[in-house]
This record gives structure tokens, C-alpha cells and sequence, in this order.
């Protein structure tokens, strides 16, 4: 089972991490505020929709909709919605890393006011993503549009937030090698993924399906990562954080809804390293400067480069420069000056002679990469 933490035990330890791969049993903003600063890498929060039901809903055969009517669902006017939203929000930030970022879901009946609450606190959006389910709830009444859709927020916590995680490279590759676009198509929890009691009901309203949860987190956060979810409900998010190698921690007051997530999380088996390698392009590789080379020894100062057909030559310099002629500069400018073009990648224009073939300097400059990879 994984464990949970009374609110009150969370404020008494002693160890500032003791709450990693828990669900701290409290109000989510109390317990957010017994959280360290800046301590975690990712949020998914699935607050409160505040759906407003008017009464029962009924099918056409006037059989019940098991919709949410939960009390924790329910506020008294938009005002007090707008005012708890807001008070969550600001717990969340502080304890979000400067690189980390926050994802929201909603429906029609919050999602705007969330994301006009974000844009208040300076919070920066990045992305609204479209949940398109494949099998929504149908409109029983006919009166309006099947509601076929919910909305995400991804948002750093502000503009100029830099270095926050996202796998483009991975999205991309998994893609059919096209970019990942802002509109997802899942279908909605059913099945027996559909966590149940045993009377047969759902244990949860609103249960998000895995496979959201893991496209979030393999776009957004990166192995050992620590993923918050503030309103933690069935435990779809450290399910899939656990499957995934990434650390969660939970927030939730339900006691029924505690139980089933902890039973839920300690029946997943986390994934090998060698299945969560997350796949990344040249801009996620380290920068290497060609003077490395020179300081490294692997290119030695009065060495001579030549391009590929040996029609353009250069001596390399002391300082990781190079110089052909009167001319002298960076691998890439004195590349395009002997070419006579604008532009040029040094690293695959000018090559080394090892007794045997020519090979390009990106080659060397791999080797580099790899034992810096070693270190990490």
C-alpha cells in the first residue's frame, strides 16, 4: 500500500521529504502549505468542476445518471469557487520549482475562470490542450451540443520561466515523427480500468484515464521527477508516476477515496530503466565548444582540417580557432568563408585526417558528449 500521512504527522517530521510517494490525508491547501518550497517538478490538478446540477439527471428511459453531485463539489456562488481557486493556485506556486509546470483540467463550468486566475497570479501560459473523448456522455436532454470535450492549462509559473521539462523529441518520434498537436483524442475511463467498489458503483466521479496521465508526464517531466497532485481522488497520477519512474505525492480528504488509491498504487510495477530512456534531440544534448577539442587533446593546435573532398583547408590555432590564408575564425564562419556561403556547420564541413579516412569533428565532439553523459 503506499502511505499516507496525516496532515498532523506531515507538520511533526522531521524529514523534509518523508512526504515523497504518499498521499497526505488533509485540505489540499493546508497540507500544500506544510510542503517545502520549491520542492516538486510537476502538478496535475483536477480540481473541483463546480458543475452546477440543477437536480437529478435522467436518461431518456428515466433510468438515473450517476453524475457528480458530491458535496466537495459544490460552492455556494462563483465567488467562493473564484476564492478557493485562487488560494490553491498560490499554494501550488510556492512550492513548484522555477523549471517545473502546472497542468489543469476542467470543463465549460470552470476551466475560464481557472485559467483567468492563473493569468492573475502572472502564471504563463503555455498550452491549452483539448481532451477529445472518444465516447462521451451523451446530451439527454437535446438541448445542447454533446459535450465531447474537457480543456487543460499548461502553464510555468511565469514568462520568464526558463529550463522547464518538455520532450519534444520523444512526443515527435512516438507521433509517426510529426509534432505532437494541442488536441488529444482518449477515450473516457471505462472498463476495467474503471475503479469500482463492492456494491458495483464507481468509486470516483470523475476518474481521468491512464493514458492522459501518461502523455502529461512523458511530456512534462523527466525520470526521478517528483509529480504533485492536489487533488489526488482514485490515484491516477501516482499510478502512472510509479509505472513511469517518477516519484507523486497525493493530496486527498476522502478516506474511501485514500484506500482505493493506495491499494490502486501498490499493484504498480515500475517500468526498467532501459523502457523509461526518454528519447532527446541535439538542443537536449550538452554544448560542446570546439576549443574542448583542443583543450582535451583530441585536436591539437597547428593540426590541419580539410572538408570532405580535401578542396578547402585550415590550420587550427592555439585559441579553438581556425585560420586558412589571411582568413581566420569559429569552425562554422571560416567554413562559410572559404565556401563563399552565409552559413555553415563547422562541426560536419571540416574533418580530420587519422591515417586511415577522413572524419568529420562532429564525431569527436561525441565522444566528449558521451563521457559527460557518464558523469551525470
Amino acid at each position: 500500500m503506499a502511505s499516507v500521512f496525516p496532515l498532523a504527522d506531515l507538520r511533526r517530521s522531521t524529514d523534509p521529504f518523508s512526504w515523497v510517494n504518499s498521499i497526505i490525508k488533509g485540505d489540499c491547501v493546508a497540507a500544500l502549505e506544510a510542503l517545502p518550497d520549491k520542492s516538486v517538478d510537476a502538478i496535475f490538478a483536477d480540481p473541483p468542476y463546480n458543475l452546477q446540477l440543477g437536480g437529478a439527471l435522467h436518461r431518456p428511459d428515466q433510468s438515473l445518471v450517476d453524475a457528480c453531485d458530491d458535496e466537495w463539489d459544490q460552492f455556494a456562488s462563483f465567488e467562493a469557487y473564484d476564492a478557493f481557486t485562487r488560494a490553491w493556485l498560490l499554494a501550488c506556486r510556492r512550492v513548484l520549482k522555477p523549471t517545473g509546470t502546472i497542468w489543469v483540467i476542467g470543463s465549460y463550468h470552470n476551466i475560464f475562470r481557472v485559467g483567468a486566475t492563473l493569468q492573475d497570479l502572472n502564471f504563463w501560459i503555455l498550452n491549452d490542450i483539448v481532451w477529445r473523448k472518444t465516447n462521451p456522455m451523451p446530451n439527454f436532454k437535446g438541448r445542447r451540443f454533446q459535450n465531447a470535450h474537457e480543456t487543460m492549462i499548461w502553464a510555468s509559473p511565469d514568462a520568464k520561466s526558463k529550463g522547464y521539462t518538455f520532450n519534444y523529441d520523444a512526443l515527435k518520434a512516438s507521433n509517426d515523427d510529426v509534432q505532437m498537436r494541442s488536441d488529444w483524442l482518449f477515450p473516457i475511463c471505462s472498463g476495467g480500468e474503471r475503479l469500482k467498489g463492492d456494491d458495483g458503483k464507481k468509486v470516483h466521479p470523475t476518474q481521468k484515464p491512464e493514458a492522459l496521465l501518461a502523455r502529461i508526464i512523458m511530456a512534462s517531466t523527466k525520470p526521478g521527477d517528483i509529480v504533485l497532485d492536489p487533488f489526488f481522488g482514485s490515484g491516477t497520477t501516482g499510478a502512472v508516476a510509479k509505472r513511469l519512474g517518477r516519484n507523486f505525492v497525493g493530496i486527498e480528504r476522502e478516506q474511501d477515496y485514500i484506500d482505493a488509491a493506495s491499494a490502486r498504487i501498490a499493484a504498480v510495477t515500475p517500468l526498467g530503466k532501459t523502457e523509461l530512456t526518454v528519447l532527446t534531440g541535439k538542443k537536449a544534448e550538452p554544448r560542446v565548444a570546439f576549443n574542448t577539442l583542443v583543450e582535451s587533446g583530441m585536436v591539437k593546435p597547428g593540426q590541419v582540417l580539410t572538408c570532405a573532398r580535401r578542396r578547402h583547408s585550415a590550420v587550427v590555432r592555439a585559441d579553438g580557432t581556425l585560420a586558412s590564408g589571411s582568413d581566420a575564425g569559429s569552425i562554422h564562419r571560416l567554413g562559410a568563408k572559404v565556401q563563399g556561403v552565409d552559413a555553415c556547420n563547422g562541426w560536419t564541413f571540416w574533418h580530420i585526417d587519422d591515417g586511415q579516412s577522413l572524419r568529420p569533428i562532429d564525431e569527436l565532439r561525441t565522444i566528449i558528449r558521451s563521457g559527460l553523459a557518464k558523469l551525470d
